[in-house]
């Protein structure tokens, strides 16, 4: 199958969407909840990549009128994170929403961004972790990352 495969986006249903994030990301178990979920698939009709908006992590930017494109997952397949980063900001301002903000860790470029549009907006330094003795959180291996916030255009 080629990788520069012609792509059309699809949409693509919850259980779908984290299956395929399941299997296809590389740091991250799908996310708890959305509000939706787009996928891109090639002209055989394979889905070949998701991307899945829901509420802010952060609560300060869970303003209501904010959405978090918390996961995007490809098979490797050209060109698909910047199709699905253009496409959940026209779903999410078509839903009402004036935001759509992402992360990005160290060490990730932000071509998909870029490719979209997107504009990074802040740089956030390594976390210590979320860890205490009174309150025991398990690593989730992005501990001691620097990440970076990007806005949709």
């Amino acid at each position: 199958m080629s990788n520069a495969a012609p792509l059309s986006l699809v949409p693509v249903r919850s259980r779908e969407a984290r299956e395929f994030v399941r299997a296809w990301h590389r740091h991250h178990p799908p996310p708890a909840g959305q509000v939706f979920a787009v996928g891109a698939a090639d002209d055989q009709g394979m889905l070949r990549a998701v991307a899945i908006a829901g509420r802010p992590v952060a609560r300060h930017f869970d303003d209501g009128a904010t959405l978090e494109v918390t996961r995007t997952a490809s098979d490797g397949v050209r060109n698909a994170n910047s199709l699905l980063y253009g496409a959940c900001w026209r779903a999410a301002r078509a839903l009402g929403y004036r935001r759509l903000i992402t992360y990005t860790q160290e060490g990730e470029s932000g071509a998909s961004l870029r490719g979209a549009g997107w504009r990074l907006i802040a740089s956030r330094p390594p976390r210590a972790g979320w860890h205490t003795r009174s309150r025991p959180r398990t690593d989730r291996g992005t501990d001691h990352v620097a990440r970076f916030l990007w806005e949709a255009p």
